[in-house]
């Protein structure tokens, strides 16, 4: 990719030498050669009589007429530089360009605020894992649009216990004010806060477990203690995203 701008630049580079150097030849040959002095005659001629049918002289040398000197060629004005054949044209980076995207937080430190959340208690097997949350978001949102109360925050899982078998969790989705005749298994409350690690993944909820690998190698690197508790929110809609196209904050509050 560096050869063909490098090789653009080194012509570039010889064409204004190769331009001086023309105008230079075409000054010298455009320029009059210079006037031979007169030899004057050894003895002056006499003067013809004065005739209208007198032929001057041939024997007299005639006087050259005054020459003016020729105007110097005009500079020729810098080429424009011509790209060479096959030769990429250097960008200049549009000022409005988007920045480039960096690499997603592993283990930054952050302070959790809370916020007012409703809430769907729920217990589930990891073998229907992702299938009982969505069931669980589906709830609350079908909850909430039959009050017309719109979330105010993306939708979170908070997972309370595990054991090899299942887990224990709390669907939660903020909300701005509180709903009325909450249904079963559902309460109000407050989301978790205080300080703790934020992790990214992207990918399906089936990669989650090389995620919660690699938190628990870097909470082991870092001699870090964590809480009995993961957070996860959820930055795209679970409801209408891809699953392998899920993209998910895990927070690990820290003791």
């Amino acid at each position: 990719m560096h050869r063909p701008r490098l090789f653009r630049f080194s012509t570039l580079a010889l064409i204004p030498a190769v331009a001086i150097s023309l105008s230079a030849a075409g000054a010298l040959a455009q320029s009059p050669p210079a006037t031979p002095p007169a030899t004057a005659p050894a003895t002056p001629p006499a003067a013809p009589a004065p005739s209208d049918t007198t032929t001057p002289s041939t024997t007299a040398p005639a006087t050259p007429a005054p020459t003016t000197p020729a105007a110097p060629a005009p500079t020729p004005e810098s080429p424009t530089p011509t790209p060479a054949p096959g030769a990429a044209a250097p960008t200049t980076p549009p000022a409005n360009a988007a920045p480039v995207q960096t690499a997603d937080p592993f283990g930054e430190e952050i302070t959790l605020t809370s916020k007012t959340v409703l809430i769907y208690n729920g217990n589930a097997t990891w073998d229907s894992a992702f299938e009982s949350l969505i069931d669980a978001f589906k709830t609350l949102t079908a909850f909430l649009d039959k009050q017309g109360i719109k979330p105010s925050g993306n939708p979170m899982i908070v997972y309370t216990s595990t054991d090899d078998n299942g887990f224990v969790f709390q669907a939660e989705i903020p909300v701005d004010q509180e709903p009325k005749n909450l249904a079963k298994n559902m309460a109000m409350g407050k989301s978790p806060e205080g300080k703790a690690l934020k992790f990214v993944h992207r990918g399906s909820y089936d990669n989650m477990d090389n995620t919660y690998e690699a938190i628990t190698n870097h909470l082991d690197d870092k001699k870090l203690e964590a809480k009995d508790l993961f957070i996860e929110e959820y930055v795209t809609d679970p409801l209408k995203t891809e699953e392998d196209k899920l993209v998910i904050n895990v927070y690990v509050p820290l003791k």
